[in-house]
């Protein structure tokens, strides 16, 4: 199958490249102990310990092989560098940890650090270059993998930028079989048309196929129990296209509990409980040391510009909808004036020139400052750093019957910032094209989470306080 071979030609290149990076190890430490004397290294320095780190951090990092195994052939360069990255980052963490332990002084730091740059560079190229030179090795010519296509001319043209990406794995496209073709239509295929679908025997016994593919899932049992037993009769593999996403207009995850298979509508990373642990120290790695140090002394200031400007109560207390869609207190700095409580007033969505915000209200808002107390709910466990932005009730309730998918968004805590206001889609959402951006980036939010990709929106979102964007009011 195209998916082992895929599979097994990551797990090669994780072997060679640990096999490179652990003989790098002794032959870098071997060139800086003879020619680099301003290293203080010398032959009394015990490096199996940080030998072991390092191959350990190349084994670790197999994990985040095995999430590009399907392009794996393929990587472009944004992917390698991401990836060496990882690598490097995991073998740094466990060497640094292994200093800490043993309270190491005999090592040198400049060794190590420079081990690791070169470490980096060098993962760079192979994790770029690599993937493509095992491929053309472990599936040369002789080894392609003729494949026989059976159904409609329209999911045929729905996978050809698939097969066009297999073929570097050995995919050769033998031809078509399809009810729909005539042979006047079989000029304009990708691939030369061998006839009707039940001449599938006549085919097999005619050509060497090693795969059949089905464009779709079969209409009936018997037509799907008499495609198994010509490919089982001939010893050739078959692979049914799920087509059940154009069916159901809407992409499915296939999922496997305890050994039944199911269909899921998305990925969800955070209900694995170690990510959401991971994601809970994130949080209160952030939010504690805001509320200690930072939180106090913003306090004062904007509660001595309120007071000059426009009076009333520090913070702007309202309802949000949160994970699950329970609602919650939200804190902010009141940035508006004082006004009697209305919920349809209190639902309007603030504007550019909006005259219910005060000059030094106008300042925190362009800034993000606002936002800062909502690092309170973040510690109360209603809110995470990144996720979802939380809306009020009424707006929830509203975005809701606009937007297919939109209460997705409740699988998740909501967040002070998001995927979706780390790309600029913030201020205030004048069309359901708008609204449709930032729930895509939601929804994609929820499904693809990594500790990476929060890392870069907190990053995204630290830029926008120092540099506002135009949307930002």
């Amino acid at each position: 199958m195209i998916t082992t071979r895929a599979r097994g030609l990551a797990n090669l290149h994780a072997g060679v490249t640990t096999l490179c990076v652990g003989i790098f190890f002794w032959v870098y430490a071997e060139f800086i102990l003879r020619y680099v004397p301003i290293v203080r290294l010398t032959r009394q320095v015990n490096l199996l310990p940080y030998f072991f780190c390092v191959v350990s951090g190349m084994i670790v990092s197999t994990r985040d092989l095995s999430q590009l195994v399907a392009r794996f052939h393929r990587l472009d360069l944004g992917d390698a560098a991401r990836l060496s990255a990882r690598q490097v980052g995991l073998m740094a963490a466990l060497i640094f940890t292994m200093m800490f332990a043993t309270q190491d002084r005999s090592i040198s730091r400049l060794f190590l650090g420079t081990l690791l740059v070169w470490s980096g560079l060098g993962l760079l190229v192979l994790n770029a270059w690599l993937p493509r030179l095992l491929a053309r090795i472990a599936f040369p010519r002789g080894k392609h993998l003729p494949t026989v296509f059976i159904g409609r001319t329209s999911s045929l043209a729905g996978l050809k930028d698939w097969i066009a990406q297999k073929e570097p794995l050995g995919l050769h496209a033998v031809g078509l079989l399809s009810d729909e073709t005539t042979p006047t239509d079989a000029a304009a295929l990708p691939m030369p048309w061998l006839g009707r679908v039940h001449d599938l025997a006549r085919v097999l016994a005619e050509r060497q196929v090693g795969q059949v593919v089905l464009l779709q899932l079969p209409a009936t049992d018997n037509e799907a129990r008499a495609i198994i037993e010509l490919c089982q009769e001939q010893g050739c593999r078959l692979l049914i296209h799920n087509n059940l996403a154009e069916r159901y207009t809407q992409p499915l995850v296939p999922t496997l509990e305890e050994g039944r298979h199911f269909y899921t509508l998305q990925e969800e990373p955070l209900e694995d409980p170690l990510n959401r642990i991971i994601k809970r120290t994130y949080d209160l790695a952030l939010a504690l040391p805001m509320v200690v140090f930072v939180l106090p002394p913003l306090c004062a200031w904007v509660w001595i510009m309120q007071r000059v400007q426009a009076p009333g109560p520090l913070f702007h207390v309202r309802e949000r909808r949160g994970q699950r869609g329970e609602v919650f207190r939200m804190l902010k700095f009141r940035s508006m004036r004082v006004s009697p409580e209305d919920a349809a007033a209190e639902s309007k969505q603030a504007q550019a020139e909006d005259e219910r915000i005060f000059p030094f209200g106008r300042f925190l808002r362009r800034r993000s400052l606002d936002e800062f107390p909502q690092f309170w709910n973040v510690l109360c466990g209603d809110m995470s750093v990144v996720g979802p932005r939380p809306y009020m009730p009424l707006l929830d309730e509203e975005f809701r019957q606009q937007t297919r998918g939109y209460r997705t968004r409740h699988l998740v805590k909501p967040g002070i910032t998001g995927l979706a206001q780390s790309l600029g889609f913030r201020g205030e959402i004048l069309e359901t094209e708008m609204l449709n951006r930032r729930v895509y980036w939601d929804l994609y939010y929820i499904t693809h989470w990594s500790v990476w990709l929060d890392l870069q929106i907190s990053a995204r979102t630290l830029n926008q306080v120092l540099r506002p964007p135009p949307t930002a009011y």
